[in-house]
């Protein structure tokens, strides 16, 4: 029987548009992307040149692959470079810098959920604009460099919905999603993420379903090694975790050719794709390697289980099938299905269900991160269909509704 869902005007496809307020307090993140410009190059550059980390260097040719996302950024330019050229000190700009972050991100998320742009690449490519002219200002007003990541740190959680999961509704079941950044930009300057657009939907929405109220705040995650290595997802999740608030914490990211429900995570790296600063992963398919936290090698059993009600889930009606996904590889075993966590003791990861990449890791991180707390509660990760490029909007839409039934019938389980 398909759920009947009541509160609000409807966009296609029964996407809703319901915002939400508020900013929460987090701690910084002191990390700084890595710059793409040889020394030699930046030194041979006018001062009015501003350094460029290797996403932003990529703008140029978002700027000539799509007109319509240029003019925005554009204006965005237009808007800020005189503002943030006229601030005089390090905690003015702090100041803009969050205030900027945060209202790129809820500019992003009404613009989507008013169905005035259903995309989520504008949020991506704004914050590549902006970043580097705060960079510039931090650094002509003599911050040192700590100060200057930490600003840039700043700046990236406001404008990623970190820094805004705000609960507004008493005795409501409180659900926690995630996305992620495009990637394989290099491939196609102009994709889009799935997963990304799921977040922009669904943040701040309040869902009535059948009597009982549902709540969804969301967060975007940049596609970086080097982000997840410092901790950025066990610093932003823990106290959402040990707070008692959640009833439903789950990750998502752009996967296969249908929906997969990825129920034993692993801990190590071997995917050949690229990270956004055009790194590596550091393992490979015969060297698979954790990931780091604290300095050190990301410790725990090489694969966790999800807590997810996959059967009702996959109840959610759409386009797409949705799998529950047990298959993984070990070095030992190979590639193959598994019947449970147990069967998987004494093997070495290589791939998760969820596969060897970042998708597969914020997924491993989170329920580790839940063990280790001692926080029970239905967690997991789902992959959405693929996308190339910019694809089809009504595909994307397609995929944002199946979406918006797994999670709801997953938070009234």
């Amino acid at each position: 029987m398909r759920m009947m869902i009541h509160l609000g005007p409807k966009i296609r496809k029964g996407i809703f548009a319901v915002g939400s307020s508020g900013m929460g307090v987090l701690g910084l993140l002191c990390f700084q992307s890595v710059f793409f410009m040889s020394e030699a190059r930046a030194q041979s550059m006018s001062n009015e040149t501003l350094e460029k980390t290797v996403e932003e260097a990529r703008v140029p040719s978002l700027r000539s692959a799509d007109g319509g996302i240029a003019q925005l950024l554009d204006q965005t330019t237009e808007r800020l470079s005189p503002k943030i050229k006229a601030i005089v000190n390090g905690k003015a700009l702090l100041e803009l810098a969050l205030e900027e972050g945060l209202g790129l991100w809820r500019q992003a998320r009404q613009r989507f959920q008013a169905d005035a742009m259903v995309d989520d690449r504008p949020l991506y490519w704004q914050r590549l604009v902006i970043a580097p002219m705060i960079r510039a200002q931090a650094k002509h007003l003599g911050l040192a460099s700590a100060k200057v990541a930490q600003l840039m740190a700043s700046f990236e959680q406001a404008s990623r919905g970190q820094t805004d999961v705000v609960w507004a509704k008493p005795n409501a079941r409180r659900v926690l999603i995630t996305g992620f950044d495009p990637f394989s930009l290099d491939n196609h300057i102009g994709q889009s993420n799935p997963s990304g657009a799921v977040a922009l939907a669904l943040d701040g929405r309040l869902f009535e379903v059948d009597g009982v109220m549902v709540e969804i705040n969301a967060a975007v995650f940049p596609v970086r090694y080097p982000d997840f290595d410092a901790g950025i997802l066990e610093q932003w999740l823990s106290p959402h975790l040990t707070n008692d608030s959640l009833d439903l914490f789950v990750s998502v990211s752009m996967g296969r050719d249908q929906f997969d429900l990825e129920r034993f995570p692993g801990r190590r790296r071997s995917s050949s794709a690229l990270g956004n600063l055009q790194e590596h992963t550091g393992g490979t398919a015969a060297s698979p390697k954790p990931g780091l936290l604290d300095g050190l090698p990301l410790q725990g059993p090489e694969f966790v289980e999800f807590s997810l009600p996959a059967a009702v889930m996959q109840r959610a009606q759409g386009d797409f099938k949705i799998r529950d996904n047990h298959r993984v590889t070990t070095l030992k075993g190979g590639s193959f299905e598994a019947a449970s966590l147990a069967a998987l003791r004494g093997q070495t990861a290589v791939q998760g269900s969820g596969g060897g990449y970042l998708s597969n890791e914020i997924s491993y991180r989170s329920i580790r991160l839940a063990n280790e707390l001692g926080i029970t509660l239905p967690m997991g990760h789902i992959h959405t269909p693929r996308f190339e490029g910019k694809d089809d909007p009504d595909k994307l839409l397609g995929i944002l509704a199946q979406v918006q039934e797994m999670i709801l019938l997953a938070a009234l389980k």
